[in-house]
């Protein structure tokens, strides 16, 4: 439940087409829902402007299934990440849709679009930690444009989006390898950066550990670093900045 339902339903109450009774019913699952595994909080989007979103990874596919249409059915939104196709065809929400390369379930975003955030992929391998920030910002009511393939072993293919760059409220940039797209890019604009280290390369990469370090020792300042192959952190953050922190 977000600002907007809660301010409906005590329209509502206040006009008088919903009784007390018919209200306590609506508001009963504040400020979360018991269903013995979890606990799921129907409060957050009014506490934090950005709903309770489900990690699929690690939990049974029946319990994924069963908070998510438990969140559908009390807020109208939803999104999942790291899901699979499987969820989503058990699922059985017709609203939501699935997208392949980011492994995210959504449902009921939000329709209007505002500011600008841009997503910058290093190489294509990064993309479906990209997408995944760049769905999840949008989900949330951020206006996106993404550029992928620009690392820094072809700069001149990111030089040919400074356009896009200056005209950013909020710029993610996810890299792997070294890790070293997002201090390029801090060096040509004055726009917030979350960078994003991904999970990808070689042996030395450790696992998205070379360009993690590599994006906390940048040298460009304003530069905030999420978790390896975070997207999701990624996109909330920068819908927040993009929208003054609401």
């Amino acid at each position: 439940m977000d600002r907007k339902q809660l301010k409906s339903i005590l329209q509502a109450l206040k006009s008088g087409k919903l009784s007390i009774e018919e209200t306590l019913k609506k508001l009963s699952h504040l400020p979360y829902e018991n269903m013995g595994f979890a606990r799921i909080d129907h409060h957050r989007s009014l506490r934090q402007g950005i709903p309770e979103v489900i990690f699929a990874e690690g939990k049974k596919p029946k319990e994924v299934i069963a908070i998510a249409r438990a969140i559908y059915r009390k807020n109208k939104r939803l999104l999942i990440t790291k899901a699979s196709e499987t969820i989503y065809k058990n699922l059985k929400i017709k609203e939501a849709e699935f997208h392949p390369a980011s492994g995210l379930i959504s449902a009921g975003g939000r329709k209007t679009k505002t500011g600008n955030v841009v997503v910058i992929s290093a190489g294509t391998s990064d993309i479906p930690v990209a997408e995944e920030a760049a769905l999840t910002a949008s989900f949330l009511g951020s206006k996106v444009k993404t550029i992928y393939d620009v690392g820094v072993a072809g700069i001149h293919r990111l030089m040919d989006e400074k356009q896009a760059i200056d005209a950013a409220k909020v710029i993610v940039v996810v890299a792997g390898m070294e890790g070293a797209l997002p201090s390029v890019v801090g060096g040509l604009t004055d726009k917030p950066i979350v960078a994003v280290p991904t999970s990808v390369g070689y042996g030395t990469s450790l696992g998205g550990l070379t360009a993690l370090f590599a994006m906390l020792n940048s040298c460009v300042p304003g530069i905030a670093v999420m978790n390896i192959d975070n997207g999701f952190g990624a996109g909330c953050l920068a819908h927040k900045i993009n929208n003054g922190g609401s």
